[in-house]
């Protein structure tokens, strides 16, 4: 199932600091999102307020699959969004336990949930590591670890927080591969990284925030900075 996330003046603010005000967004279905901007504008929170683990503090954000839990806890995250963190949490335990702790609810057998997890393991290189403890993997093998979680859930929205940051060469091209099969499934993605990459050529559309405001810009391949900051001066004089 796919879902669209749509956002209404949308603003966080810290103390007297506007970080950013948006008056419209939307996701999905289908997008793959290249989110750019420098540090501290806010592309974390951006994407922490969808996923609805924070409160913007203006603004709402629809998302058609939010329940009662979410609605009465809103930190509890939505239904079918998944945020994927640049270090992302993993438990003591073994990779295989790491992955199948998304599904662990599901009614399949336990041998059917197994199949799953190393076939998300084999997508990602680590089928022979699945019953080895996660704390002798590898930064990066830890982040693909990370993606095969997140990946074994097929959530209608992956948000992404700068998941090439200081990763070889091999397990960006593994989440190149998982990623680019979300989108082939009808998922959406949003992207930040600092960097044009593999994952970020997989974007059709980009955002930039740029001094509190949100730019949207399709066609991303042919769109470069200054002709970005060209729309942003436009924009400002209109």
């Amino acid at each position: 199932m796919t879902i669209k996330i749509t956002a209404q003046q949308l603003s966080m603010r810290f103390k007297e600091r506007v970080l950013f005000h948006i008056p419209t967004l939307s996701i999905g279905p289908n997008d793959a999102i290249y989110l750019k901007g420098d540090n501290g504008v806010g592309k974390t929170t951006l994407l922490k307020i969808l996923s609805g683990l924070i409160k913007p503090t203006t603004g709402t954000v629809i998302a058609p699959n939010d329940t009662w839990l979410h609605r009465l806890f809103p930190r509890t995250g939505r239904k079918n969004v998944i945020y994927l963190h640049q270090s992302p949490y993993l438990f003591d335990g073994t990779v295989y336990e790491n992955v199948v702790y998304g599904i662990r609810y599901q009614k399949e057998e336990a041998k059917d949930k197994r199949a799953q997890v190393i076939t998300a393991l084999r997508m990602v290189g680590l089928e022979t590591l699945a019953d080895e403890h996660i704390s002798v993997l590898s930064g990066g093998e830890k982040q693909r670890v990370a993606m095969a979680r997140a990946w074994i859930l097929k959530p209608s929205i992956l948000l992404m927080d700068e998941p090439s940051a200081s990763l070889d060469q091999e397990s960006i091209e593994r989440l190149v591969i998982m990623a680019q099969d979300l989108i082939d499934r009808g998922s959406s993605l949003v992207i930040t990284s600092h960097q044009q990459n593999a994952l970020t050529d997989l974007c059709r559309k980009q955002w930039w925030i740029k001094e509190t405001t949100l730019i949207e810009s399709p066609l991303l391949q042919v769109i470069s900075d200054k002709e970005l900051d060209k729309t942003y001066a436009s924009s400002k004089t209109n």
